[in-house]
């Protein structure tokens, strides 16, 4: 006779049912959610949503439009993106305005490339049609990258961006340039400044990079004629240069006041001469010296005076000394007259060539002595310049001699390592003049290049428009809003009687710098900073507006000719500074012929300083406001963005346009270099956008930490993956388990059981932290506090328990009701706090239990009960989750040993010598926390102590929980009368 078949229960427990998938597929789904909120107007539903709230104004710094957007734009963006997201989630009004810089440079360089492709001369080309192409070149590149960052879920007013080529934008710097020449910040003198032979134009600090070269380096003689010591006239003054270059532009030299000097002979002794003898001074060695071999004496700083010896062999026999013959103090050397090595070419190099005294001479490297080029120099500009010697402008704009020059003229580029190799013509005619010491072309050093040609550059003095760092304010010059330019609240330029480098050192310190590391960065640079050169050589750019009296040299201050140039330049942008319209814009009250119309640019780093008035001030987005709250990019931007938009600010408003900065990182590869196109280390947000989605790219930005330079690769992205698998699988887990959820379940607080409670008393200790990390800024820390509580509060410790009571208990039992109510309340707070990081996933989740709902992303953070903190609940299951994590260890060898299946085989056996522990452990269900059968409580002699063992108790047929069962049924009690 068979035995009846058992009953099959499947039917009878609850399981989660969803239709949210396991697999992600995003990159096929943000897409199509990208499109719902472009069809529903996201930005401006959210703009209405949050209009009168308090509002927190972050200000894009401009990227360049001339290429596809790399990893470190992406990183850059979702940074920002998560920081208008978050403020938004804490219900304020943060509205995010893009913007591009459009001017320049790069985008001038790539237009060239086109008709260098076609061999036509760009100088031959109109400029109109020239800054046209430029233009259109630029607005491609704001399209590309404008649908290249919506991709990564950047929201933002697209439709309306800032462009610095716009011409309200145009205007609007030719405006505050013109503020600098109202109140006298303006000058034109001609000083050395970094150079771009190849690009022919001066270059800023921050459009500088350096890279390791090799250079020829020279030892020099000079032969001096004067001197106030009778005993150096005829001596060799020796220089030591790495560009030997600029010796067809030497002027002087320089020695350090304090340095001790020696004159060095060099004599032949041969075997019989007493050496010591001679240097005693004993009258029978004297008389018999030898002759000096014709090849000194060296005057040069007793320290380095063994770098004599590198080069005296060759070109005397072995058989030479070096003697001593006398010393000084540099500071003797006063009125000392040296001739140049090429002074037989007369005109310029027959000039005298004075010694000069030199605080910036030191004995750490060279000979003691510097040879001063005025003309490519900022220590020799400054000492020739006190002393009364003029620049001689030697070399062009294109890197070469001028054409008249008596030596090596039309000869270069200056720099080419065929002029300045050992044998190239440089040397050579040194060598053949007498004067070459020593020549090998073995120095290694860092060397400036231009970012974008990646080119060596020189500094090269050319008259240039600066704006003084050192000048004092004055009443005389505070700007009032003259000239037609309107004048604002924030028209308030430095304080009288600060300089520009002091007002933007006070602005420094007003300033929240996060990391704070950041502010002694910025504070050094501008210490230590020249005078800002804010005119470029190009074509492509804003004019400097100025007219000349090319009398007095002074430019034209006429309120009236200003309002004219401001508002032609709003009518049609910079190709209305013209020669054509140049009379127009003067007026009736002056004569073309009296000006000289200035054909420099601005500084792209002058438009992108102006940037703050553009956007924030004109009215034109009027849910921004100015000063901004928050600047955010690359720690690069100390000496670029960041600085310039500090200088223009201070100088026309006398403060930062920003309350705070936060700075991140370079994206190195993940070994840590630099990544490089070239070197094939580069990670394309692009692709990796069409491989896993944006949002992965997202989550990596947040986890890395970011306030350093940080690493992107596959194996860093995989783990990314992973993390993100962990978050989705949660959520679908709440969607699953909250199926038919109906608010006649919620329960209150008060009637919840303690561990729900626990798990609420978290949710709000991670709320508050969550805040804190906002309002830091510490987004590593905010997916590190939401992951942490996913993953061990949540999976491995409050879902393991509740599982049982949500699939088995009575949908009317009061521990399903309150575990439910808790998952809904979950929901609503991971969705949201996540909504920020993952903006397509959590759009996904949230409209998977909402369909006909609007965006998560028009919501606040979930609401935290005044009930939810309690510190005694928190104490008490903080200590049982210790105290189970000690069963843990107690069934995993079972596992791994296969004597039990699962935890629900095993029979407990706890053991403590507190009577706290053994109470706490007895006031509860403790099995139903550990997840085992039973738990039996006994007293130890000391500490705690948990025995496993396979449990008798048969399994229910229902819950799978090891219990005692009916033997009809099959069930366990509660099974049973739930079944029933």
């Amino acid at each position: 006779m068979t035995s009846p078949e058992k009953p099959d229960y499947r039917n009878s427990v609850f399981l989660p049912r969803t239709d949210f998938p396991m697999k992600a597929g995003l990159p096929e789904k943000e897409p199509a959610i990208l499109a719902r909120w472009q069809a529903e107007n996201l930005y401006q539903a959210l703009r209405d949503s949050r209009r009168g709230k308090e509002k927190f104004i972050l200000h894009d710094g401009p990227p360049y439009a001339n290429g596809d957007m790399h990893i470190g734009h992406a990183l850059n963006h979702i940074l920002k993106d998560t920081v208008c997201r978050t403020q938004s989630s804490l219900g304020k009004d943060a509205p995010y305005v893009p913007g591009w810089d459009c001017h320049g440079l790069p985008i001038e360089w790539k237009v060239e490339e086109k008709y260098r492709a076609q061999g036509k001369n760009k100088d031959e080309v109109d400029p109109v049609v020239f800054r046209a192409e430029c233009r259109a070149y630029a607005q491609g590149w704001v399209n590309a990258q404008r649908e290249q960052l919506k991709r990564l879920g950047i929201n933002g007013d697209w439709d309306n961006p800032y462009l610095t080529m716009d011409f309200e934008a145009e205007a609007t710097i030719v405006a505050e340039l013109l503020k600098f020449a109202t109140t006298g910040q303006l000058y034109r003198g001609s000083k050395p400044v970094m150079w771009s032979p190849v690009e022919k134009t001066a270059l800023a600090e921050a459009e500088v990079e350096y890279e390791d070269i090799t250079s020829t380096q020279i030892d020099v003689a000079f032969e001096i004629v004067e001197s106030p010591i009778p005993q150096l006239v005829g001596a060799k003054a020796v220089i030591w240069t790495t560009t030997p270059w600029t010796i067809p532009v030497n002027q002087a030299l320089a020695y350090g006041p304090d340095i001790d000097y020696v004159l060095v002979e060099v004599l032949s002794y041969g075997q019989w001469l007493d050496v010591a003898a001679l240097e005693r001074g004993d009258p029978e060695t004297m008389a018999a010296r030898p002759e000096p071999c014709g090849v000194g004496p060296f005057l040069i700083a007793e320290k380095l005076m063994d770098r004599l010896s590198i080069y005296v062999s060759e070109l005397v026999d072995a058989t030479t000394q070096l003697f001593v013959a006398g010393g000084c103090k540099g500071s003797a050397l006063a009125g000392t007259i040296a001739r140049h090595p090429m002074h037989a070419l007369g005109g310029f190099f027959a000039r005298p060539r004075p010694f000069l005294a030199g605080d910036f001479v030191t004995t750490e490297t060279g000979t003691g002595l510097v040879h001063m080029a005025p003309d490519h120099g900022e220590d020799d500009f400054l000492l020739c310049k006190a002393n009364g010697i003029d620049p001689v402008f030697a070399v062009e704009g294109d890197g070469k001699y001028r054409a008249d020059w008596l030596w090596l003229g039309g000869q270069g580029n200056v720099i080419a390592p065929k002029l300045n190799a050992p044998d190239g013509p440089i040397c050579s005619d040194l060598r053949e003049a007498g004067a070459l010491l020593a020549a090998s072309a073995d120095y290694q050093h860092s060397y400036p290049h231009s970012w974008r040609s990646k080119k060596k550059v020189i500094f090269r003095c050319t008259p240039q428009w600066f704006i003084p760092m050192d000048k004092r304010s004055t009443s005389e010059n505070r700007w009032e809003g003259e000239g037609g330019l309107v004048a604002d609240e924030h028209d308030k330029p430095m304080l009288e009687g600060l300089t520009l480098r002091e007002t933007a050192l006070t602005a420094i310190a007003n300033t929240r710098w996060v990391p704070e590391k950041g502010e002694n960065r910025i504070r050094a640079m501008v210490e230590g900073r020249p005078d800002w050169v804010i005119s470029r050589q190009r074509a492509w750019g804003v004019p400097i507006t100025l007219f000349v009296n090319r009398k007095t040299g002074a430019y034209l201050q006429d309120p009236g000719v200003n309002a004219r140039i401001v508002a032609a330049v709003r009518e049609k942008g910079v190709d209305v500074w013209s020669a054509d319209t140049a009379q127009d814009l003067l007026g009736p009250h002056y004569d073309l012929a009296d000006y000289e119309r200035q054909t420099d640019i601005l500084d792209v780093w002058f438009d992108s300083g102006c940037t703050h008035a553009f956007v924030l001030e004109s009215g034109r987005w009027p849910d921004l406001s100015w000063p901004a709250d928050l600047y955010l990019e690359g720690s690069d931007q100390h000496r670029g963005w960041f600085q310039s938009s500090l200088m223009e600010s201070c100088g026309t408003r006398g403060r930062a346009p920003y309350k705070a900065v936060l700075t991140h990182g370079m994206t190195l590869d993940s070994k840590g270099y630099k990544q490089s196109k070239s070197v094939g280390n580069t990670t394309d947000p692009i692709k990796l956008m069409q491989t896993s989605g944006a949002d992965i790219i997202r989550l990596w930005a947040l986890t890395s930490d970011f306030t350093e330079d940080h690493r992107i690769g596959d194996e860093i992205l995989k783990g990314v993956a992973d993390q993100y698998r962990k978050l989705r699988n949660t959520f679908r887990y709440l969607l699953g388990a909250l199926d038919g959820w109906d608010e006649s379940e919620r329960l209150a607080v008060a009637d919840m059981p303690e561990l729900e409670r626990w798990v609420l008393h978290r949710v709000a200790e991670i709320d508050a932290q969550l805040r804190q990390n906002i309002a830091d800024f510490d987004f590593n820390a905010y997916i590190a506090a939401v992951s942490t509580f996913v993953n061990n509060d949540l999976s491995a410790f409050y879902f393991d328990i509740r599982k049982d009571s949500l699939y088995c208990d009575a949908p009317t039992a009061l521990k399903r009701r309150a575990a439910r109510t808790v998952l809904d309340l979950l929901f609503d707070a991971l969705t949201k706090w996540l909504a920020p990081v993952l903006v397509f996933t959590a759009e996904e989740v949230w409209l998977t239990r909402y369909p006909d709902a609007a965006s998560v992303h028009l919501e606040t953070f979930a609401a935290v009960g005044d009930d939810w903190l309690d510190g005694s609940v928190s104490h008490k299951w903080n200590r049982l989750r210790e105290l189970r994590l000690l069963a843990t260890n107690a069934i995993e060898p079972m596992r791994r040993e296969k004597l039990v299946g699962s935890s629900n085989q095993v029979a407990l056996t706890f053991a403590a010598a507190s009577a706290e522990d053994r109470a706490l452990v007895a006031g509860v269900d403790f099995a139903e926390i550990c997840i085992v059968a039973t738990v039996a409580v006994e007293t130890a002699a000391e500490g705690v102590s948990v025995t496993a063992a396979p449990t008798d108790l048969p399994r229910c047929d229902r819950c799978w929980r090891h219990l005692p069962v009916t033997a009809d049924t099959g069930l366990c009690g509660r099974c049973a009368e739930v079944v029933a």
